[in-house]
């Protein structure tokens, strides 16, 4: 109960706002700065071409490089044996390598965060960078010599990392970063009623909910595009978004679906969208969940 306290007034602390703010503009003006290749770059750092986000991959990469010098560090340490020195040392090396390529896909996701995630993950952010420092002064330490100091500043920079790791579960599981929140949804099996089809204009998305289902709903030319309306990256209303070329952009954050099959165009977001079939019928626009081929049921 006392680190939920802490997290909760992590995200309270209103004195991280003008970092907070700073940064995410830096970011954002470098990834816009490079035009279409920064949203390549980004795409990639979020993990569109993966299908989740990249950054818990990686993350792995230090944690595991470093509960290895730990380990071998300890038993350097209680056994006196010098050969388990240089596995130490190139664990700590691999954790750092590792350590960077989870800093910049963090960053990358944090940079499409609303508070009070967006506090929590500066401070987790701060907190693996204080970790990554101690960790960089553990190597010099070991290359000058000084191997006990060396195994201090990792035993510091574990500890260290682990208050982060923390952080970074309660962003996932409790506040659902990284997640897809649009998951779960259950479309209609039969063709149900959503929307009068006089009413819905050409290239502007209309919102409507089938079976408490939201549903965003799009006319192209002949064509009426029927996908989940809850964006999966963070929950943003599809609807009060805006269509582009073949796809439909969130609001909140300009994740990017195509209105043909729901796949993700460009991130944030990395998981696609529900996609319904429609028809016209009497007037009326009717939704239901996509069949799989040979279903034999009525068109």
């Amino acid at each position: 109960m006392a680190a939920k306290g802490l997290v909760e007034a992590l995200g309270n602390q209103a004195w991280l706002e003008p970092l907070a703010n700073t940064l995410q503009q830096a970011v954002g003006t470098a990834f816009t700065a490079a035009g279409s290749n920064g949203q390549a770059v980004k795409d990639f750092l979020h993990g569109v071409w993966l299908g989740h986000p990249l950054h818990p991959a990686l993350t792995d990469v230090p944690v595991g490089a470093w509960t290895v010098a730990l380990a071998l560090d300890a038993l350097e340490g209680l056994s006196g044996r010098d050969e388990l020195g240089p596995g130490a040392d190139a664990a700590v090396t691999l954790g750092l390598v590792g350590a960077a390529g989870a800093a910049v896909t963090g960053l990358t996701d944090w940079h499409d965060t609303d508070d009070p995630a967006r506090r929590v993950g500066l401070v987790h952010g701060l907190l693996n960078t204080g970790a990554a420092l101690l960790y960089t002064a553990s190597l010099l330490s070991r290359r000058g010599g000084n191997r006990a100091a060396g195994r201090g500043y990792a035993a510091l920079g574990y500890a260290v990392a682990t208050v982060s790791a923390y952080l970074g579960g309660e962003l996932v599981f409790q506040q659902r970063i990284g997640v897809d929140h649009a998951a779960g949804v259950q479309p209609p099996a039969d063709w149900t009623p959503v929307y009068a089809a006089p009413d819905l204009p050409s290239d502007t998305p209309r919102g409507a909910e089938v079976n408490g289902m939201q549903v965003v709903l799009v006319r192209k030319d002949t064509r009426v595009y029927a996908l989940n309306g809850v964006c999966s990256h963070l929950g943003g209303p599809l609807a009060e978004g805006h269509v582009e070329g073949e796809g439909i952009v969130c609001p909140w954050h300009g994740s990017c679906f195509a209105l043909d099959d729901g796949r993700v165009l460009s991130g944030p977001a990395t998981f696609p969208e529900v996609c319904l079939e429609t028809r016209v019928r009497d007037g009326q626009i009717e939704v239901r969940a996509l069949q799989a081929p040979g279903d034999g049921s009525e068109a």
